[in-house]
């Protein structure tokens, strides 16, 4: 099943698909010289773009951490506090091994979230797979959250609250947030304090195959063999589906009922071969006693939150904005 999209953006995704699809090779390596030809960097900008201000920060030079900081400069405020703006930790898609934060639609999506709720986004840069494995993504992201917790450095904004934190991500990105979640439950901030998750089509998985991975095998982007790839380029040397990082309430999954995990907020579309699994992500938050609410848009495609043309993509952001309104007000 596929659904009846406009040519430009179908044309686009098959064009994605292609290229990315030479890029993988069969021994497990990405070809990164090639998949750079469609992989155009948006650089920073000081002087604000449609009301939004960004720069770039190294976290650590040696792994190449770094995050990008968008700072709306025109918002209105809506939270508890009329001077003050909640932050954003995000974490782009692209299967742990493609894309980075600085790739022009991920950058174009947190401008968006930036204006748009509005809020401090801080989108993070972690290392790729297959070069760095599990679990290098999940320590870059908690890595950022304890430098902006530690650190007091100049250039951040005086206007972000460090009390309504919240921690995004879309598809693999939605994975790492998860992660970076799980371990920010045991760990004693100093000032920062995460109340909220917002995964948009997060990428989990497991060796089970699911009605939707079989039914919509001819969806745009996502395939099984696609996704059983990128599972072998980031899971650890011998590791399957049914590892804790891809199956997070599965056989071997780390028990979060006793944990203070944050509430969280799932999007899931109709055309997503992943759907079956974020569904059952958000049916074991709800079975472990956590606050998780499920927002399903029977016609979107994996990945629609990057296209503005789409009625979905600003539903989403109004969506996500209510519930951070939501959890702020607490």
């Amino acid at each position: 099943m596929s659904p009846k999209l406009p040519r430009k953006i179908r044309l686009l995704l098959s064009t994605l698909n292609f290229v990315t699809d030479l890029c993988r090779r069969s021994n497990g390596t990405i070809n990164r010289c090639l998949m750079s030809l469609i992989d155009f960097k948006s650089p920073p900008s000081e002087n604000p773009t449609n009301g939004v201000q960004t720069s770039d920060f190294t976290v650590d030079p040696s792994r190449n951490l770094w995050f990008r900081l968008y700072t709306p400069t025109t918002a209105t405020t809506t939270n508890n506090n009329s001077n003050s703006l909640p932050i954003i930790f995000y974490f782009h898609g692209g299967g742990f091994g493609f894309f980075a934060a600085n790739s022009k639609p991920f950058d174009d999506l947190c401008q968006r979230l930036a204006q748009e709720i509005p809020s401090i986004i801080i989108s993070i840069n972690y290392r790729l797979a297959p070069e760095h494995k599990y679990p290098c993504q999940y320590e870059d992201g908690f890595d950022v959250l304890k430098f902006i917790d530690e650190e007091n450095f100049k250039h951040f904004p005086q206007k972000a609250n460090l009390k309504q934190c919240f921690i995004a991500g879309d598809s693999a990105g939605g994975n790492i947030a998860h992660h970076v979640a799980l371990k920010a439950c045991g760990y004693k901030f100093l000032k920062l304090q995460v109340i909220g998750l917002t995964s948009l089509q997060p990428f989990f998985g497991g060796e089970e195959r699911t009605e939707s991975e079989t039914n919509l095998a001819g969806a745009p982007l996502i395939t099984v063999e696609r996704t059983d790839w990128m599972w072998k380029a980031f899971l650890p040397q011998g590791s399957d589906r049914d590892h804790a990082a891809a199956n997070v309430f599965g056989p071997n999954s780390i028990d979060i009922y006793g944990l203070k995990f944050p509430a969280t907020i799932v999007f899931v579309g109709g055309f997503d071969p992943l759907q079956d699994w974020q569904k059952k992500y958000y049916e074991g938050l709800k079975r472990a006693g956590k606050e998780a609410y499920l927002i399903e848009y029977p016609n979107a495609i994996h990945s629609f939150y990057g296209f503005p043309e789409f009625p979905e993509s600003s539903l989403m952001i109004k969506e996500m904005r209510d519930f951070m309104e939501k959890q702020s007000y607490k």
